[in-house]
């Protein structure tokens, strides 16, 4: 038989009870003051749709200090963009020009091009050979002795992609330069790129210390010859005539190319912010923003943005607190390396179709950046018809404004039609390489996520 307990057991069981219930009480409220302190923004869109641009874009403005401390960490990285548009040049040149294609009496045949792991962009329409009949032949001599001296330096292109990335690989066996998930845990509490912490510390290994330097000598004492080659009228008419397509970095590094091949050269933030890598799986990226008086914690994930990658956006879905999805309106004229098929507004147009459809995402506050405006308008103004792609757009002026208001009432119908809540939509357009006007929207931007984020949380 069970005693009877006292009242001042049955007292004592309701303090304890009561302290366990106050104390459960201030965890809660602790928890959900600590995660009104955290901002989760999720970086969506297709690959090279300038989501990395914009979280160093976000870096520069409110975390200025960690970018400077790495600033040397990525002079090895504009280094390989310079290598690989050099290697794309020489490649598109031979295509183009049948040059290094017909046997021993070709120009170029006896400088046969190394196997290059790279993409290339071999995008011209027409024929090596049709190409090769318009070309001044004064040039093949001069392009001749600029590919070969320029062959040792864009052979160390592939050795500096896997000193860089670790020699991972993607599908294709191409090599590259890439963020990895989890390197932040390689790194210190900046959270630069993977090898920033070995640069500041002197940790780097011989091998990779050596690989870096011979690649900087080797480009300072070639440097007229790469001056010469961008400059030269057999690159610059093929560029001119849509045949050469470079990546968007490739103009401004290879006509800085003096300045970068500077013994004390340190990267600029307009060096940084052109810089190319692929992002692979999801990064995050930590800034600590003081707005209206108190500090918030701003987790910025970044996102492979390749189909083959999607899959994994979704577990960080979840309490995600806005969405910033960047679709870049200037590849109105490129499709997709994974499906040439495809164009890539129509498949910025599908992926944020899923985007507003997704009740995981539901929610989240919405921007969209229809980015890269300035290529946008400098494709325009050199002549290439939307129509000629996209066969909607029909006889609507071939002018920026036209062109501009026809894709921004795209997305806008996207979002109408498709939007689980109903949520406003934050729209801009946008150049992630203009530092001045990008920081004036990213400050729009973050004020439109943090009344969202207040409101949600109860404590607007």
């Amino acid at each position: 038989m069970r005693p009877q307990r006292s009242p001042a057991d049955d007292a004592e069981a309701l303090r304890i009870s009561n302290a366990i219930d106050e104390e459960l009480r201030r965890e809660r409220e602790a928890m959900r003051r600590r995660k009104a302190k955290d901002v989760k923004v999720m970086l969506l869109g297709q690959a090279e749709s300038g989501k990395s641009t914009l979280q160093k874009q976000f870096q520069l403005y409110y975390s200025s200090q960690t970018l400077e401390s790495e600033r040397s960490s990525w002079r090895p990285i504009v280094y390989f963009n310079i290598l690989r548009a050099i290697r794309m040049i020489l490649d598109e040149l031979d295509w183009e020009y049948g040059l290094g294609a017909s046997g021993a009496d070709s120009p170029l045949a006896v400088i046969p091009l190394l196997p290059s792991t790279s993409a290339t962009s071999h995008s011209g329409s027409g024929s090596g050979s049709s190409a090769h009949s318009r070309a001044n032949p004064a040039w093949f001599p001069e392009l001749a002795l600029l590919r070969n001296k320029l062959l040792p330096l864009v052979a160390s292109e592939d050795a500096l992609a896997a000193e860089l990335s670790g020699g991972i690989t993607v599908s294709g066996g191409r090599t590259g330069v890439y963020v990895r998930s989890g390197w932040q845990a390689l790194n210190s509490s900046n959270r630069s790129w993977p090898l920033a912490e070995d640069y500041r510390t002197g940790g780097m290994t011989l091998r990779q210390s050596a690989v870096t330097n011979i690649v900087a000598t080797t480009l300072a004492a070639s440097q007229d010859e790469i001056e010469y080659l961008w400059w030269h009228p057999g690159v610059q008419s093929l560029l001119k005539n849509n045949k050469l397509k470079l990546e968007e970095y490739a103009a401004f590094f290879l006509a800085n190319i003096r300045r970068i091949a500077q013994p004390d050269y340190l990267p600029s933030n307009e060096d940084i912010l052109h810089v190319r890598l692929q992002t692979i799986g999801v990064t995050e990226h930590q800034f600590d923003i003081n707005l209206g008086g108190s500090n918030y914690n701003w987790l910025l994930y970044d996102v492979g943005g390749a189909r083959g990658q999607r899959h994994a956006w979704v577990p960080y879905f979840d309490d995600a607190t806005a969405i910033i999805f960047l679709a870049p309106i200037s590849a109105f004229d490129q499709y997709l390396e994974e499906d040439p098929r495809t164009n890539r507004i129509d498949d910025s147009l599908q992926l944020f179709t899923a985007i507003c459809s997704n009740k995981l995402l539901s929610n989240a506050a919405l921007v969209l950046m229809l980015n890269k405006t300035d290529l946008l308008r400098q494709k325009l103004e050199a002549g290439i018809k939307v129509r000629k792609y996209i066969s909607s757009y029909g006889d609507r002026p071939n002018d920026f404004e036209e062109v501009s208001e026809y894709f921004r009432a795209h997305f806008i119908q996207v979002h109408r039609r498709k939007d689980v809540s109903h949520r406003p939509l934050y729209l801009h357009f946008t150049s992630m390489l203009d530092i001045k006007a990008t920081q004036s929207i990213i400050v729009n931007v973050g004020e439109a996520i943090m009344r969202s984020h207040l409101t949600k949380i109860g404590l607007a």
